[in-house]
């Protein structure tokens, strides 16, 4: 009968465009088919989500999923597991992997990778240098690419374009959007001497000082302005750097990450030592609270968890030795949902920053919102939750995350994509079936 659904959820609170509603949904063919008060007994399955919240699919749009090349931190399987355990429906890679994704034939490489292996729907960028910049307008239409990286500031593996010519190059080439690494590389290297011979990691955001990010960030508005290209900066850490993103250009978005918003220097080197150590750096509370108070003002676009895993041997190393990156992309939600909980974000803050708008800046086809037609990509949370994020929780194969033992409010309890279940109450539901995502 054409007015059955394939899967009914019911009872739920759903996040639709004009905000939460009490509503069923009907899901046929991987697509939302029906918002409303459904009859019983039509569809084949149906889930009762009594007390629960539905949210359109969170993206996350930076992840470090390190395969091919150091799959011993992490893999596209177990990446993607802890999405999904994460209530993450679809993930952006990065491509300082080894090799790097500089090329189609690495891009085909990952897509080959994930297929089959990936619990949610994928998409990877590709690396720019300044030997392929000539070649991105044409690659960055292939399957599976959603943008070019571009890191200006060295940070991990071997990519990085600081040098003008080759910058205005990659801007001047192609339409999609361009995701960016920014901090100053000169900079970066002469106060290397700060570290060089060894430091107390509460050192690192010494380093990398504010003036690294605002020189790098300001100069890439420049390029953004003058190249009318969509521009993304990353992981925006610094009160100087919001204040000049105020006054972006247009087509320039801006990410933040959660442990950007919720970790401070000097407690958090305190506490955690390396685990604490990422590139830009954890600053101090003034610099989270500009971060937040440029969340609440509108600057802030999306939120990307930059999940980026080492194991526990590696960053035991001593200060400046240990590599930067910690896991994320399992938390987010839950650290996100805690702050909705403290007031300090509201739900639709949340949805803007993790599915609508990352749904519009990167052209994701029918993705991040729930109304008829669009995919059925579900993130079910219990708003009213209380758990304590553990080490033993991470599906990552670093098997660490610098939030255990952290108490939160709020918890992803089940996770579908395309219409189909992945995890439900903890427990991923298989096999594996995450997609390439399609771009409009």
């Amino acid at each position: 009968m054409t007015d059955r659904f394939d899967w009914v959820l019911r009872n739920a609170a759903v996040f639709t465009p004009r905000g939460l509603a009490a509503a069923d949904i009907g899901v046929r063919h991987g697509r939302i088919a029906a918002v409303g008060a459904i009859p019983a007994g039509r569809g084949a399955v149906e889930d009762d989500f009594s007390g629960l919240t539905v949210l359109p699919g969170v993206i996350d749009t930076q992840v470090h999923f390190r395969e091919p090349g150091a799959e011993h931190k992490e893999d596209l399987a177990t990446g993607t597991a802890a999405a999904a355990l994460g209530g993450v429906t679809a993930v952006f890679e990065m491509p300082n992997t080894k090799p790097a994704t500089t090329d189609p034939a690495a891009l085909a490489d990952k897509v080959a990778r994930a297929s089959g292996r990936a619990w949610v729907d994928f998409a990877f960028y590709l690396g720019a240098t300044a030997e392929n910049a000539d070649d991105l307008a044409t690659w960055e239409n292939l399957p599976g690419c959603c943008g070019i990286k571009v890191f200006m500031g060295s940070s991990t593996g071997t990519l990085l374009v600081d040098e003008q010519e080759a910058l205005e190059r990659i801007f001047a080439c192609g339409r999609r959007r361009v995701a960016v690494h920014s901090e100053d590389e000169t900079r970066l290297k002469e106060r290397f001497k700060l570290v060089e011979g060894g430091a107390p990691v509460s050192m690192h955001p010494v380093w990398r000082d504010e003036e690294t990010a605002m020189k790098s960030t300001a100069r890439l508005i420049d390029l953004a302005r003058r190249t009318g290209r969509a521009t993304h900066v990353l992981h925006v850490t610094s009160a100087g750097e919001m204040e000049l993103l105020r006054h972006r250009p247009s087509k320039m978005t801006v990410e933040v990450t959660p442990q950007h918003l919720t970790l401070a220097a000097p407690e958090a080197y305190e506490r955690l030592g390396t685990l604490a150590q990422m590139n830009p750096p954890i600053r101090d509370e003034a610099h989270r609270a500009a971060l937040w108070a440029a969340l609440k003002a509108g600057v802030v676009d999306c939120l990307g968890s930059d999940h980026a895993p080492h194991s526990r041997e590696e960053k035991a190393q001593p200060y400046p030795k240990s590599p930067s990156g910690m896991p994320g992309v399992q938390t987010l939600v839950p650290v996100m949902l805690d702050h909705v909980a403290a007031g300090r974000l509201t739900l639709a803050e949340f949805v803007r920053l993790t599915s609508s708008r990352p749904a519009e800046i990167f052209g994701m086809a029918g993705r991040g919102c729930i109304a008829e037609g669009f995919r059925a990509d579900f993130t079910v949370v219990d708003l009213k939750a209380r758990r304590t994020i553990s080490d033993d929780w991470i599906a990552s194969k670093c098997g660490w995350t610098p939030y255990h033992g952290m108490t939160v409010t709020g918890w992803p309890v089940a996770t579908a994509v395309g219409g189909r279940t992945v995890m439900r109450e903890d427990e991923l539901i298989g096999p594996p079936g995450g997609k390439p995502v399609d771009f409009s």
